[in-house]
């Protein structure tokens, strides 16, 4: 079972965003991720890249030797993540027709809840749109109750009810069992996961989350929190109540060329999870191996640490060493944090990772999106789509 551990927040007795928190509607209970479900072209080899780029380690399996006849899926863990990676077998399914036309991505993303039934009530009373119909499954190991609604795209949240079920995952799932056991780089929990939307789309969706589901808004960033000269975009970030779950709302903002926002959702063909926040307790451990392992990150240019220490204060780390792997350093009033980004982990530039270590800092890096963003940029004049 997957719960979020505050000792790994510290200084969480702040006013501020305490605040906000507290402005949060609690009638949506939630305690954590409980998976993520990518639909992906071919699942044993996607199931290879995670476990040896990333870290990941087996844990269970679907298809058609469990008696599942049109997918094939299989569930890695690392930490508190869990990562469903799941391939069609019809061509004409309704997984085949999301892959062709949005290549591999996030298509679920499961919340853990104390009541299914009710979250889909709670949510669908107000106004979401049902994806999946309250159901009870019944195994040898217990019941799950499950439920779903549709969120921005073709992405959907589906509620997990695990109380009465003791299973290595889902019902249909058995353990899965391999030679292969890289060792873990260290990944922890989900951060906070981005969806990017359509321009003039943002209000909607952060309103969505504000309304349906009872969030409330953390922190909003405009076009000149977040711009360049060339591109710009907005960004809302939405919390529950207890600050396990944040989802960042962003959308395109008018720039003299195209934002990474546009370029996503050109190539993504709608609105979807452009990014999976991933944190650690060691970032330089963890991009140390990930880059032995062949994982590509953004460029950072070696003039971003010349004024680190007058931006973001004294740190722990040592800067040479960030400064060789690439690692970013913002602080805001509680204490700073320190991250990465990998380029796409797939041939369409869409879904990518942010690696994540927070010492105190609850923000999402502001002083460090000029130089992510000319990173993002430069990639993007590579690809030629800026």
């Amino acid at each position: 079972m997957i719960t979020e551990n505050l000792s790994n927040v510290k200084n969480f007795e702040y006013s501020e965003t305490q605040k906000i928190f507290s402005e949060a509607k609690d009638f949506l209970p939630i305690n954590g991720t409980d998976y993520v479900e990518l639909y992906v072209g071919n699942a044993k080899q996607a199931a290879h890249y995670y476990k040896t780029a990333l870290g990941f380690q087996d844990l269970a399996y679907a298809g058609l030797e469990t008696g599942v006849r049109d997918r094939t899926s299989y569930v890695l863990q690392q930490g508190k993540i869990r990562l469903v990676l799941t391939t069609p077998l019809d061509p004409d399914s309704e997984i085949s027709k999301h892959l062709i036309k949005h290549g591999d991505g996030v298509k679920v993303i499961a919340l853990w809840v104390n009541d299914a039934y009710d979250a889909h009530h709670q949510t669908v009373s107000r106004g979401a749109t049902s994806y999946m119909d309250p159901e009870t499954i019944e195994s040898k190991d217990g019941i799950i109750r499950q439920s779903g609604i549709r969120t921005y795209g073709d992405t959907v949240h589906i509620f997990i009810e695990r109380k009465n079920y003791n299973g290595i995952f889902l019902p249909g799932y058995e353990k899965l069992e391999t030679e292969y056991h890289p060792i873990s780089t260290g990944l922890k929990y989900i951060d906070h996961m981005v969806g990017n939307v359509e321009m003039g789309s943002m209000n909607k969706w952060s309103s969505f989350y504000e309304e349906i589901m009872g969030f409330a808004n953390l922190v909003t960033f405009d076009d000149k929190d977040i711009s360049t000269k060339y591109t710009a975009l907005m960004s809302k970030v939405m919390t529950n109540g207890n600050g396990y779950i944040k989802f960042p709302i962003n959308e395109p903002a008018i720039g003299k060329k195209k934002s990474q926002v546009e370029e996503y959702l050109d190539f993504y063909k709608g609105a979807g999870c452009q990014h999976i926040a991933v944190a650690t307790d060691d970032i330089v451990f963890t991009i140390s191996e990930m880059r032995k392992r062949g994982v590509e990150f953004l460029y950072v240019p070696g003039t971003y640490y010349d004024s680190v220490h007058n931006r973001v204060g004294i740190i722990e780390e040592d800067l040479t060493e960030l400064k060789k792997w690439g690692i970013m350093v913002d602080r805001d009033e509680e204490g700073y944090l320190l991250q990465i980004f990998t380029k796409p982990v797939e041939d369409r530039p869409t879904l990518f990772f942010e690696i994540i270590q927070r010492k105190g800092a609850r923000s999402f890096g502001k002083g460090n999106f000029q130089a992510l963003f000319e990173s993002i940029e430069a990639e993007q004049a590579r690809r030629g789509t800026l």
